[in-house]
């Protein structure tokens, strides 16, 4: 029988947690605060309980936008309180800047000063307590890895820079004595002993037998999952973790291993996708008019030189077109050939880096997005020259030119800028999750992540 195992919450599960427990508390202590110190304008009551909704979806969207659901960065006391506080201070200003969805602004001003206590009050206390509790060993979840021909190292390091709370205890490799010094090894003769030990939560198969695991292991496998063990497969676990796909350990069949999102033959949602990317095209554009006598007059005394560019990039179906950009290097800075731009490139001029890191010198693009050569969202265009090379060097490669591509997307959300073709690989991965899952929804998460990306300066 399978003993009692110990409380974990998956990922999905504890942002959940996260957005559910900040509307509660912060509710509750908006309703004891106007209650002891009697309130009207933030009182909830069953004549005005739309307020309450209205709050609930701005203190979630900026909390996303500000990372308080990013669950790498829920265990920094310093970063959390930080991003508190800017989710507090927006949702507020929100909050009193819309009267028509949400109270007048009270006559006595002091309740605006309680208001935003209570929230800020309100959030720290429970993400003290998350902090606290939640975030604890006693909520971490037990993994024995099994199977053969695989690097344990590199699979825990793996998994648990994607949640810190799953912890690779042991590990059972049937083809090779790849020996790890932190991770214990598991005989196969005493696996369905260790489980029970080691008080595992969940086995995790990884095989490259095109027939699967050894018979000996298939049946004490058989016999755990009889117990009531959940055993997954590793590269539907770390899909799942990491979202991105490990396309270095498939087979060249990728029709085997990622279906694509029905999304990329849905016509509803292309149409709606289009629908988008003219709408923010007329609103990059707007933008576009207002920057360019600012970036011209800088351009012209700390960016010496012309202040667009254009270069030839690779678009859907393959087909080559040419993108728009503000400069933000030297003049003939590939005069040795094609390279990649690198985090502290002395091409890159002094104004050109601000122009980076706030990502206006992407702006000119919403002109390829109006063209329909882009879209807003979707994997980067590459240049012709580095997607030969790279085509040669890295599986599945061609497979980002299925769809559009964008503006911004998955991979430029959730990665550092590429250097290099090991960058490249990383890129694609969760490129292709995007192809994979592509959505509304999804769609959703990288246009929140834009917005962090740009608040925090995070452009390279």
């Amino acid at each position: 029988m399978k003993p009692k195992s110990k409380i974990h919450f998956e990922i999905s599960e504890r942002k959940i947690l996260l957005r559910i427990f900040d509307i509660v508390f912060v509710l509750i202590s908006l309703y004891a605060v106007s209650s002891i110190f009697n309130f009207g304008y933030f009182m909830i009551s069953a004549d005005n309980w739309a307020w309450s909704i209205v709050l609930a979806i701005y203190l979630t969207v900026f909390a996303t936008i500000f990372e308080l659901y990013s669950l790498q960065k829920t265990n920094d006391r310093s970063r959390v309180f930080k991003n508190i506080i800017l989710t507090t201070s927006v949702t507020v200003l929100f909050y009193l800047l819309t009267p028509f969805y949400t109270p007048s602004l009270p006559e006595n001003r002091l309740q605006i000063i309680y208001f935003f206590l209570a929230i800020l009050g309100a959030l720290c206390v429970w993400r003290i307590a998350y902090i606290t509790l939640i975030v604890s060993p006693r909520f971490y979840k037990n993994v024995l890895v099994v199977g053969d021909s695989f690097e344990i190292d590199k699979i825990a390091e793996n998994l648990q820079a994607a949640d810190p709370h799953y912890v690779v205890v042991g590990y059972l490799n049937t083809l090779e004595d790849n020996s790890s010094d932190q991770i214990p090894k598991v005989k196969l003769s005493h696996l369905l002993q260790m489980v029970k030990k080691m008080r595992v939560s969940e086995i995790v198969v990884s095989s490259s037998l095109e027939e699967g695991v050894v018979k000996e292991l298939y049946v004490k496998l058989l016999v755990l999952l009889k117990e009531g063990y959940p055993i997954k497969e590793y590269f539907n676990v770390y899909e799942e973790l990491t979202h991105r796909l490990p396309v270095e350990n498939l087979q060249k069949d990728f029709y085997k291993y990622f279906p694509f999102s029905r999304s990329n033959q849905n016509k509803l949602y292309l149409f709606f996708h289009r629908m988008f990317d003219l709408v923010f095209s007329c609103i990059g554009l707007l933008f576009l008019l207002i920057l360019s006598p600012f970036v011209l007059l800088m351009n012209l005394g700390w960016n010496r030189g012309p202040l667009f560019y254009k270069q030839t990039r690779v678009g859907k179906a393959g087909k080559n077109f040419e993108i728009v950009k503000f400069r933000t290097m030297v003049t003939n800075a590939e005069k040795l050939g094609a390279q990649f731009a690198t985090k502290d490139d002395a091409r890159i001029t002094a104004f050109g880096k601000f122009l980076r890191k706030t990502r206006i010198d992407e702006i000119p693009q919403f002109l390829n997005v109006l063209n329909g050569e882009m879209s807003f969202i979707g994997p980067r265009p590459e240049r012709p020259f580095f997607v030969e090379e790279l085509s040669q060097s890295i599986a599945f490669y061609e497979i980002r030119h299925a769809i559009k591509p964008g503006l911004t997307g998955w991979a430029q959300v959730s990665v550092k800028y590429g250097e290099s073709a090991e960058d490249s690989l990383t890129k694609l991965q969760y490129d292709l999750y995007y192809i994979k899952h592509r959505g509304m929804f999804l769609d959703l998460r990288i246009i929140l992540k834009t917005m962090s990306t740009v608040i925090f300066f995070r452009g390279q």
